[in-house]
């Protein structure tokens, strides 16, 4: 045998067994329910994950609320783009980026007043999918506290996936949470002297 035919050989038994260890893990997943997740981190894209999520659940016919924490109301392009979906309810629930408000009583009313909204929609059955996008902020600066906003989160409705984004996620929400992803600040074009981008950033 040819020693690119044993490699190809090698190869195809390493397959076999790494399709038989997928599928064993794939028969043992059974249980269907909804789920919250938690992305968390200094890098870029926690929201943008969060957003692709969105277009995935409106893939499946599923209907969506976005509740917008701390971010004032620049004109995103996700914003633009999924207000625009009939199946999304997107609600801004902030007035800017603390350090551009600097008010803390202005900021804690705008927090309060978005969750009241969010938590109508955590007890409505017919959304499928709930973000709460920069909702850890609110918890760093107490502005909310986690002991009033998790008992919500665990009694929705049993099928509503929730995602939650924000750094600093505190280790209760990591806990709860069905899946957690942290997403590092490796390198950012911002710190090299870039303008936030349309598309990317925007």
């Amino acid at each position: 045998m040819k020693e690119n035919d044993r490699y190809h050989e090698r190869h195809r038994s390493r397959m076999i067994r790494k399709k038989a260890v997928v599928d064993a893990a794939i028969a043992r997943a059974t249980e269907q329910r909804g789920l919250l997740l938690v992305i968390t981190g200094n890098g870029k894209g926690k929201s943008s994950s969060a957003f692709g999520m969105v277009a995935r659940a409106l893939g499946h016919g599923m209907k969506v609320a976005v509740f917008q924490f701390i971010k004032g109301k620049g004109d995103t392009g996700e914003q633009s783009f999924f207000q625009r979906q009939p199946d999304v309810l997107w609600e801004q629930c902030g007035e800017g980026f603390t350090w551009e408000t600097q008010n803390r009583d202005r900021d804690i009313a705008a927090a309060r007043i978005g969750w009241d909204k969010a938590r109508c929609a955590l007890t409505d059955p017919n959304r499928n999918l709930i973000v709460l996008d920069e909702m850890t902020y609110l918890f760093k600066y107490n502005y909310l506290s986690l002991e009033e906003v998790l008992p919500v989160l665990q009694a929705r409705p049993v099928n509503q996936h929730v995602i939650v984004t924000g750094r600093g996620a505190p280790e209760t929400l990591i806990t709860a949470a069905d899946t957690v992803s942290e997403i590092a600040d490796v390198k950012h074009a911002f710190r090299a002297g870039i303008m936030a981008q349309p598309g990317i950033d925007l």
